[in-house]
């Protein structure tokens, strides 16, 4: 089956989905089943296409990659009449009528708009660690997949206190935990040492100068003048970007992390613009994103309505 469709929409779009990833993906779904007209734009940058098997979605007792369960949901949302373009989107302004897009050159006008962009991984900028982030031997979600990595030596690399909050999170899984911290001693507070020695995590701060790969996982860090340490699972905590440029720049209000405030139907500062999914929340679960855009389709469709 052809996931995509032609580069063109002949009728104006009831609404326009900004990424096909769980969340846009899901409401698009919603939104056809409301017989309303939907076209998805299609970056081609969804998060969860990293993911080769996840068992921490519902309903796949046997786990399921991340490209398979995108293949789903695009299949489902076409079968009610969702289009989806693959594009990227330079620019997102207001008009009379709705929201104006240009897409690749293209201009294209809605009634009401989703942003469902997700995020951008901070990838720890290290020697030979591309090939590992690549492969998925550089894990990036502990509460995807830390139950995956029970009783094992587990490496985290990180700063500040996210790293160490990190840290502490899969200390409830691995048997041996080390933090390998890449920032100045200073960015640690005595807060966090104290809680990371009191769960038995040990912190290194020496640099690393590379990452050794074997077979199909990441075996060990080799640090400057300190030899090297072997781990059967390696985690980067170094946060994300929220992918946000372009409702920051109509003015949305955004937290101090920089996703984007919402209301209870996921509607932002900007009337007739929602968002979902991580760029909204950072618990960054495709659930929680599933579930946020069914709020949002929902609400946009009501507010097609005129309710």
């Amino acid at each position: 089956m052809t996931l995509d469709h032609p580069a063109k929409t002949p009728v104006r779009p009831d609404a326009i989905i900004v990424g096909a990833g769980p969340a846009g993906l899901t409401a698009a779904l919603y939104l056809g089943r409301f017989r309303r007209r939907v076209l998805v734009i299609d970056g081609g940058d969804s998060r969860a296409a990293w993911i080769p098997t996840t068992h921490n979605h519902p309903g796949f007792p046997d786990g399921v990659a991340g490209t398979t369960l995108l293949d789903l949901q695009k299949e489902h949302a076409l079968r009610y009449g969702a289009r989806i373009q693959k594009g990227t989107v330079q620019a997102l302004s207001a008009a009379d009528d709705g929201f104006v897009l240009e897409i690749d050159g293209d201009t294209l006008r809605a009634a009401t708009v989703l942003l469902a962009c997700g995020v951008e991984d901070n990838a720890p900028m290290l020697p030979n660690v591309d090939e590992a982030v690549r492969r998925t031997l550089m894990r990036i979600c502990p509460i995807c997949d830390g139950f995956e990595v029970t009783g094992q030596r587990v490496g985290v690399i990180g700063h500040g206190p996210l790293g160490a909050r990190e840290a502490l999170f899969l200390r409830t899984y691995a048997d041996h935990l080390t933090l390998i911290h890449i920032a100045a001693p200073d960015a640690l507070p005595a807060e966090e040492r104290a809680l990371l020695a009191d769960a038995n995590v040990t912190v290194i701060e020496t640099p690393i100068e590379s990452v050794e790969l074997q077979l199909d996982q990441p075996r060990a860090l080799c640090f400057a003048g300190a030899g090297r340490m072997e781990f059967d699972a390696l985690y980067s905590a170094l946060g994300v970007t929220p992918r946000t440029g372009l409702a920051l720049a109509m003015g949305a209000r955004h937290d101090d992390q920089g996703r984007l405030e919402v209301d209870d139907h996921q509607q932002t500062s900007i009337p007739g613009l929602y968002a979902a999914g991580d760029m909204v929340r950072g618990l960054n679960q495709i659930t929680t994103a599933q579930g946020e855009a069914a709020i949002a389709a929902t609400a946009m469709h009501n507010r097609l309505r005129g309710v």
